[in-house]
């Protein structure tokens, strides 16, 4: 199959500076070891989640509101369920929410700097006109390499391709790349993940790397053209006296995917590292673009990696993220599937600089009847309320607010019956008043004296998105046996007095067959 594609895209392209890349006629196909009928019968597949119809998905690429509907491009192999030939697989939304396949966006080119895969990169609006500024791979020797870890070693090179139509399924490439190497001074591991904006006259893009036995960096470039990039300097790296708001330390490490953008009155930049991503919150000295860090965090605790931002229609600041599988590879590669894109959260900053998230409202469309728990019983009537309540398929949303003065207690999420293994515990100790534990990890949140807690969950298949408070975030894979879908259940450990609302919704399908039209 791959190899078949390739032909077929060198004798397209035929030759010159730039090469027209046409989109390969098909969106995302099932593989050929998994069945249409296999694939919308699983029911560990999301159902209002964004994935592709079949195969691997990994980092959102373009994220981008243009000509009234969202487009998403994300890293996708059309040849199976796992990290392979990477291609920028494509969807369109009116919302954010309802998403309808596109052929793929981005192939590599034969002989091109991208023939051996294209990697993440961004959006950005140009003159009028939808560019992307990507990482493109391919095999080099070690001296050219920045990839080493890997067999072939390869070499990074920023790219640019421009949207030739107005529905971003064509785009042009440049023959070249518009940065060819990292800075020839700096011993990098990786060099990848541009994200550019424009800033008055000049055009700026972070870019992923590391420095060889220092740790983790983000680089920054400026130009006037999108096409002539120079070097300005490293605009944020680890801390090397250990104050790094994250551990563990690794000299080798790379910061991933990197994004900077304005929010309130201050600064972000994200990347993603050791498994997570993380944010830091600061002031921009535009004169000598050096970003001061004045607050910092992590985005998700959980399966949540290679975060990507971007404007909705209304200029909210919406964030993306890669949700990974916690499965064996066997497992997911027989699935026939593997990654899902995050629902879309919108993020503030508070007066302090923290950062702060929900789910989109446009998700909201999707709820069914609400099942609200009736408070004025008695603790025996409360916890048989509870113990009715149910979300069929594990398809649904949770809103619980619990009281902090009523001593412990635990949340436990099953699909399924009781005796089965839990899917998620969230618990509280009023002997730390300001902490909550998912699956017995400790997580801090700030809260007022008075405020409750407040605990948003997102059930979906095999994935539930927990945000508490708005402050905390922390996506959980679970999976179980068998062809038949379970229901998800709660229970409630500890005085009912603590409960101060809960509600259930069933949120609906958006497409039939769990594949996306």
């Amino acid at each position: 199959m791959k190899t078949d594609r390739r032909k077929f895209i060198s004798a397209a392209l035929g030759s010159g500076a730039l090469s027209a890349i046409e989109s390969l006629g098909h969106a995302a196909s099932p593989a050929e070891n998994a069945s249409h009928s296999a694939l919308a019968g699983d029911p560990l597949r999301p159902q209002y989640h964004l994935l592709p119809a079949a195969n691997w998905m990994n980092d959102p690429d373009v994220a981008i509101y243009w000509n009234g509907h969202y487009h998403l491009m994300y890293q996708y192999n059309p040849d199976g369920a796992y990290s392979g030939d990477k291609h920028w697989g494509h969807a369109i939304s009116p919302d954010m929410v309802h998403w309808r396949h596109l052929p793929v966006a981005l192939a590599p080119t034969p002989g091109g700097p991208d023939a051996d895969g294209c990697y993440t990169g961004t959006a950005a609006i140009n003159d009028g006109a939808v560019v992307a500024l990507y990482t493109g791979v391919r095999a080099a020797p070690e001296n050219e390499a920045t990839i080493k870890s890997q067999t072939p070693m390869l070499r990074e090179t920023q790219c640019l391709a421009v949207a030739a139509d107005s529905d971003l399924r064509t785009w042009t490439k440049q023959g070249t790349p518009v940065i060819s190497s990292p800075p020839p001074d700096l011993q990098v591991n990786g060099f990848r993940d541009p994200s550019p904006w424009r800033q008055g006259e000049w055009w700026y893009t972070v870019i992923a790397s590391g420095i060889a036995n220092e740790g983790g960096a983000v680089l920054l470039y400026r130009s006037r053209d999108l096409r002539a990039w120079e070097f300005l300097h490293i605009f944020s790296r680890r801390d090397r006296n250990g104050v790094a708001a994250f551990d563990p330390f690794n000299p080798w490490e790379v910061w991933e995917c990197p994004e900077f953008f304005p929010l309130g009155d201050r600064h972000v930049l994200i990347f993603s590292t050791a498994g997570k991503t993380y944010w830091q919150s600061g002031r921009l000295d535009e004169e000598k673009m050096s970003f001061s860090r004045e607050q910092a965090g992590i985005l998700d605790y959980g399966s949540y990696y290679a975060a990507k931002t971007q404007l909705d229609k209304e200029g909210n600041r919406i964030i993306w993220g890669w949700i990974q599988e916690t499965r064996p590879l066997d497992e997911f590669k027989a699935a026939g599937w593997a990654g899902m894109m995050s629902l879309p959260r919108v993020l503030t900053l508070t007066a302090k600089g923290r950062l702060r998230f929900r789910v989109a409202d446009a998700v909201d469309s999707l709820r069914g009847h609400e099942q609200a728990l009736t408070l004025n019983g008695d603790e025996q009537t409360i916890r048989r309320q509870i113990n009715n309540l149910r979300i069929a398929g594990c398809c649904g949303e949770i809103l619980l607010k619990a009281r902090r003065t009523s001593g412990p207690f635990e949340v436990v999420l099953y699909a399924g019956e009781e005796d089965a293994v839990p899917c998620l515990t969230l618990a509280f100790d009023s002997k730390h008043p300001s902490q909550i534990s998912a699956d017995a990890r400790p997580l801090s949140l700030a809260l007022d004296e008075n405020e409750e807690l407040e605990f948003h969950l997102y059930a979906d298949g095999s994935v539930i998105e927990v945000l508490v408070n708005g402050q905390v975030a922390s996506t959980k894979r679970f999976y179980y046996s068998g062809r038949s879908s379970r229901d998800l259940r709660l229970q409630w450990k500890g005085p009912t007095g603590s409960i101060a609302g809960l509600s259930v919704w069933q949120l609906q399908p958006i497409s039939q067959d769990r594949l996306t039209s």
